[in-house]
């Protein structure tokens, strides 16, 4: 007999990637701010917290997408203005760059752990996210628009926007096609 799931379990089941469809509607700081500070909690090596963030509000978005895609060439700046207008805001994840392979590792991993804290609080409260790894995250331009500093690595642009259809459900294998017991 299988015990019922959590609300944990349970959110952590029905949390969805929201690509497209966002509403017409503000993100608040004050959400981003507040789902921030929980998802803060999440482990970090040596307590380096090797993260910030930068926030594009619904109200700077236009003005930001107009400057992000003259870093794209002229021939995919209007598919680009189209797909970096569809999301109500923007979050970018920024992570210190550490040159030892392990530290920059743990540090990957803590921000990664971040980022799912904060993909789950989002979810809890109708914010759709979806972390995005497009080419951009590598362009010098898009790193000096942004203000990233030497040592520091854009992890990811999270598309924001609160929706009203939620994605379908994928399949997902089962664990145990993925689990190997060991057995000495």
């Amino acid at each position: 007999m299988e015990q019922s799931k959590s609300n944990l379990a349970q959110i952590i089941r029905e949390r969805r990637s929201v690509k497209s469809g966002y509403l017409d509607k503000e993100v608040p700081e004050e959400l981003i701010s507040e789902l921030l500070e929980d998802a803060r909690w999440a482990p970090t090596h040596g307590l380096r917290e090797p993260w910030r963030f930068i926030f594009i509000p619904t109200k700077e978005k236009e003005t930001f997408v107009e400057s992000l895609v003259q870093t794209f060439p002229k021939e995919m700046q209007d598919n680009r203005r189209n797909y970096f207008s569809q999301p109500a805001a923007f979050l970018i994840a920024v992570m210190d760059e550490d040159p030892r392979q392990k530290q920059w590792e743990e540090n990957f991993g803590a921000i990664s752990c971040m980022l799912q804290n904060f993909q789950l609080l989002a979810w809890e409260r109708q914010l759709g996210v979806c972390w995005k790894t497009n080419p951009q995250i590598h362009e010098p331009r898009v790193r000096e628009l942004l203000g990233v500093q030497p040592g520091e690595k854009i992890v990811g642009f999270i598309h924001m926007g609160f929706f009203d259809q939620q994605p379908k459900q994928k399949k997902r294998t089962p664990i145990q096609e993925k689990l190997t017991i060991y057995n000495g």
